[in-house]
């Protein structure tokens, strides 16, 4: 529209490159990627990918896995929560990872 403003820029030289959500769902993406490496669960998910939606929000695509790669995830999930893993937000709305010290104890134990 003619009396919309642009700030300056064009809306057709925009790029993702420009955008903390692109490198926020990159971030998360090679996060993911290495802890799926350690797994050994790096061949069952080969549609993992860094996106953004139209809105311009990072988005971490996940893909289709098949039955048995999703138990295997459930199963891994299940021993993280197990062993003292959780997520907890504080007072600001920011999360933080907690693992409980009888658990970081026993990973200690074997290395």
């Amino acid at each position: 529209m003619p009396h919309e403003s642009t700030d300056g820029r064009d809306a057709a030289a925009w790029s993702p490159l420009e955008s903390e959500g692109w490198y926020a769902a990159r971030n998360a993406t090679t996060a993911l990627r290495d802890a799926l490496v350690r797994a050994g669960l790096e061949k069952d998910f080969p549609y993992l990918r860094a996106d953004m939606n139209a809105f311009g929000h990072g988005l971490v695509e996940l893909g289709r896995v098949s039955p048995d790669t999703a138990e295997r995830l459930a199963k891994l999930l299940r021993l993280a929560l197990a062993g003292g893993f959780r997520r907890d937000r504080d007072g600001d709305g920011h999360e933080h990872e907690h693992a409980s010290a009888t658990s970081e104890e026993q990973h200690k134990g074997r290395a």
